[in-house]
């Protein structure tokens, strides 16, 4: 299945053995995990300089960051919503060019309140995609 999506290698966060595994590897990490969750190991998986980057979070950090492997390590947490335009774009341009697209479910208009319950019950694996040509009947 991952290798479907491209993917070399995959590290199963909860697994002391990977992550000890990677530790120090990583110049730049991108979380977009939506709800609280401890970061704190993923700081020790960047290497000097790295950053971790949270896109998919908007809220406090459970339990708190623990600063010290950023200061003796010069790493960084960063966050983000979204690119402008031309952000955008590029990255576009760069998914076109390296074949990187994404998975989806496509559903129609009438599956909409099943699609969010899924959502809800955290039972959605892919990006939800309505048929458009649904809106017509």
């Amino acid at each position: 299945m991952l290798r479907n999506m491209h993917a070399d290698e995959v590290i199963i966060s909860t697994d002391n053995n990977q992550m000890n595994a990677v530790k120090g590897k990583f110049d730049l990490i991108i979380d977009t995990v939506p709800y609280g969750h401890n970061v704190n190991p993923y700081v020790s998986t960047l290497n000097f300089s790295g950053t971790l980057v949270l896109v998919g979070y908007l809220g406090g950090l459970e339990p708190v960051l623990n600063t010290v492997p950023l200061i003796l390590g010069r790493k960084s947490v960063a966050g983000s919503l979204i690119g402008g335009i031309a952000e955008t774009q590029e990255l576009l341009d760069f998914c076109g060019e390296h074949n990187i697209v994404s998975e989806i479910e496509i559903i129609k208009i009438e599956e909409i309140n099943e699609a969010y319950e899924r959502m809800i019950k955290s039972d959605v694996r892919y990006r939800f995609v309505i048929d458009m040509a649904s809106l017509k009947k």
